[in-house]
């Protein structure tokens, strides 16, 4: 049986296309009229089917039973029509995405059409939760007759549960549920990511203490407020790579036992840590917001008191709130492997159940200080380029100008690629994730590295200590963007 006939073959020949095509759990029995039908070709899979839509189906028949035929078919079997063809283009053809399990869910019921039912069809599709979403489709045959088709939502609602996906339709045809699947990540990969996460950590923790070490000394030759920010900043950085091996050394030492309160502690002190990294990070957009914008006139009484009371005292404030709560515990991720394993190992957080907490404050929180930083980097970019457009009308040798226009070029990549790390950007690449097994090892590897951009960035700023002097006079652009301190 050809694949593009299988639609209509169903459809007509109902009794004899099990004969001529595969089908897996083929359903055929006759069922009384009065009453709800159930059937379940499989486990995944179950249908329920009104006595009003039994007794449509049956028509003016005067037999006390109809037919109810339902089976899963393999989706390969659907030939979608090409999206561009005049007609065939509605506003209810939802994007083209995968089948859930690449199985379709076919019903039919006596000999007559079954259409624009006051009483729903309900159908169930179980899934594993290794999808985003979902959306309930029935099958719609090109009106060209040429075998192929569509998906159309005409006429069914979807509803999640959690574990199975319900369909409300108003009719009986071929049904599925289009998904968009989470990404998987093989047993192999996900050691390998596991590895870079504890190698960049461990780098991390040991290139921040250097850091912490390099601004000290610069702030005592010469003190500025804007390093003593980064100074918070990297301390931050420094107890949140900590927390992180901690909580998942502790949970590899447990090897599976009942979680206890060191874990719920743990768990507690990498949310703080989270948070107020997350907190020096937007107090680091605010400072250069004052910087580049509020030039004049920015004296701020016992500034760092109080962005320390911000940069410390929110996160201890949400921690100490949580704790009591009780949301903390031991975290068991979802997201499992081709072979259904699980394929990330489990890590003193949050509990699973408290998850609604965790998308607040590690999502929400982090995703509008990264938005904000973002534009303040655009704004060193505007200011630089406005810099360098306003130098341009400078006369001399044109060897000289080009080697120095080019330095300034570097310069100025360095200073954008190295305030970018200071913000935080790097987070951005969290979305990466969802779409390509690459853009999880490029999120993994830069944010387990964080603290050794930390360390480039402190080594860059006592260069430049060294060098203001010349440097001032001869770029007074860059020293005017470089500089992160206040004059009182």
């Amino acid at each position: 049986m050809c694949e593009i006939c299988v639609g209509r073959c169903y459809e007509d020949r109902i009794a004899s296309c099990r004969l001529r095509i595969r089908l897996m759990n083929f359903i055929h029995q006759r069922v009384n009229w009065k009453q709800e039908a159930d059937a379940s070709p499989t486990p995944e899979h179950r249908v329920r089917i009104s006595s009003s839509a039994l007794r449509r189906s049956r028509g003016a028949e005067s037999e006390d039973k109809v037919l109810l035929v339902a089976t899963v078919i393999n989706s390969t079997y659907f030939k979608m029509s090409p999206r561009s063809r005049g007609r065939l283009i509605t506003l209810d053809r939802p994007k083209q995405r995968p089948v859930l399990g690449g199985l379709v869910l076919a019903v039919r019921a006596g000999n007559h059409p079954v259409q624009n039912l006051s009483q729903a069809i309900r159908l169930t599709f179980k899934h594993n939760k290794q999808v985003e979403d979902g959306a309930c489709v029935f099958w719609q045959e090109s009106p060209l007759e040429d075998g192929t088709g569509y998906w159309s939502t005409d006429g069914c609602e979807t509803s999640d549960t959690g574990n199975e996906f319900v369909c409300s339709c108003s009719h009986l045809s071929f049904f599925a549920v289009l998904v968009n699947p989470v990404l998987s990540v093989e047993e192999s990969d996900a050691v390998n990511l596991s590895y870079i996460t504890y190698i960049g950590s461990v780098l991390s923790i040991f290139f921040s203490v250097i850091s912490l070490i390099v601004y000290i000394c610069l702030q005592r030759r010469r003190p500025e407020k804007a390093i003593s920010v980064h100074l918070h900043l990297t301390g931050a950085l420094l107890c949140l790579h900590i927390s992180f091996l901690l909580c998942c050394f502790w949970v590899w030492w447990l090897n599976g036992k009942e979680e206890d309160w060191v874990c719920r502690g743990l768990g507690l002190f990498l949310h703080w840590s989270l948070l107020a990294t997350f907190s020096w990070t937007a107090l680091e957009g605010f400072h250069l917001y004052l910087l580049l914008v509020q030039v004049f006139n920015i004296y701020v009484r016992r500034y760092l008191l109080k962005l320390s009371v911000v940069g410390w005292g929110l996160p201890t404030l949400i921690a100490v709130v949580c704790g009591i709560s009780g949301v903390y515990g031991k975290y068991k991720p979802e997201s499992r492997d081709a072979n259904n394993r699980n394929s990330t190992a489990e890590i003193c957080w949050m509990s699973s159940h408290r998850l609604s907490v965790s998308y607040v404050t590690t999502v929400a929180f982090p995703g509008l200080v990264i938005l904000c930083n973002s534009c303040m980097l655009g704004l060193v970019v505007f200011k630089l380029w406005g810099l360098r457009a306003g130098s341009r009308g400078a006369g001399g040798d044109s060897k000289k100008m080009n080697r120095e226009k080019w330095m300034k070029l570097w310069r100025d990549c360095a200073t954008v690629l190295g305030l970018s790390f200071v913000l935080g950007l790097p987070w951005l690449l969290a979305s990466t994730t969802y779409v390509s097994l690459a853009g999880i090892y490029v999120f993994t590897v830069l944010n387990s590295l964080q603290g050794v951009f930390m360390f480039l960035w402190s080594v860059a700023l006592s260069c430049k200590s060294r060098s203001d002097n010349n440097s001032s006079s001869r770029d007074p652009s860059t020293q005017k963007v470089m500089t992160t301190s206040f004059n009182n």
